[in-house]
This record gives C-alpha cells, sequence and structure tokens, in this order.
C-alpha cells in the first residue's frame, strides 16, 4: 500500500473540473482518498463565493494535461498507477448524484478537508472510474487542488 500526492491546477477556463484522479485502464488500483486542499490560485481574488466538489467519474477528462502523481515515501519502489489529469478542454464523465463532498467557500479562502480514520472516499478497481475535482460554480476562477491518496 503505497501513498501519493497529487497536484491539479485549472486556469480560468469553461470546464468545472479542475482535475480528477481515475483508474488506470489496464491494472486499475483501488485508492482511498486520505486528504485533500483546495482553493483559488488568482493573484488578485474576488470576495465571490465558490463551490467545490468532489465526484465520481467513469471517465477521465478530456486533453488538458497528465497529472503524475508523486511517492509520499522516497523509499517506495512502485509508481501509481492511478492516473491523474488538470485543465480539461472537457469534464471528465460524471457520476449522477454521486456527489461526495460538496462545501460553500469564499473564494479568498483555502480549505483542508480530512475524513475521520476509515471514512475515506474509495474507489474501486474499475478501469476509469475516479473521482473529479470541481468547481461548478467558479469556472472563471483559477483554482488549485492538492489530493493525497493511497493505493491498495
Amino acid at each position: 500500500m503505497a501513498n501519493f500526492s497529487a497536484n491539479m491546477t485549472r486556469t480560468a477556463s469553461a470546464t468545472l473540473s479542475v482535475g480528477a484522479l481515475t483508474a488506470a485502464a489496464s491494472n486499475p488500483r483501488r485508492y482511498k482518498l486520505f486528504d485533500y486542499v483546495f482553493g483559488s490560485a488568482e493573484a488578485a481574488p474576488a470576495d465571490g463565493n465558490s463551490l467545490w466538489q468532489i465526484q465520481r467519474c467513469t471517465t477521465a477528462g478530456t486533453a488538458g494535461s497528465a497529472v503524475t502523481p508523486q511517492s509520499i515515501d522516497p523509499g517506495d519502489t512502485v509508481a501509481a498507477t492511478t492516473v491523474g489529469g488538470q485543465a480539461h478542454s472537457a469534464d471528465p464523465t460524471l457520476t449522477s448524484a454521486a456527489i461526495l463532498l460538496s462545501i460553500g467557500l469564499n473564494q479568498r479562502a483555502t480549505f483542508r478537508w480530512v475524513p475521520a480514520p476509515g471514512k475515506e472516499l474509495i474507489v474501486p478497481a474499475t478501469a476509469s472510474n475516479g473521482l473529479a475535482f470541481r468547481t461548478p460554480t467558479a469556472a472563471l476562477v483559477t483554482c488549485t487542488a492538492q489530493a493525497w491518496f493511497e493505493e491498495q
């Protein structure tokens, strides 16, 4: 069981997703999200509200750029099989009514979410299933998100 970190950024755009972490199409592995930090990276943020969500998805977003999860323990010899992406030109395919986290936040704030032990968000070892990290009310704001997860 190795632990990884993935940093995602979305510049001001028309898409709602900051990024996604999905199980690999070949050799998918189950993973648990155990820490998540998110906020706006605007140089001069406005005093506006935004909604942050984590929602299950069944495909990664289209285009954008790849995110390579980094091992938290430099002694780990395995690379992550979970696939990361950011700044999608088209959002991931979302699972209807599967919003697992929804937090309203002022654009000037940064927020950290840490689940109680044993209550992590779990993604099955099913090809291309994963979690989309979104700001559905703030598409025109530059956003950042950092996710820490454990592959099993």
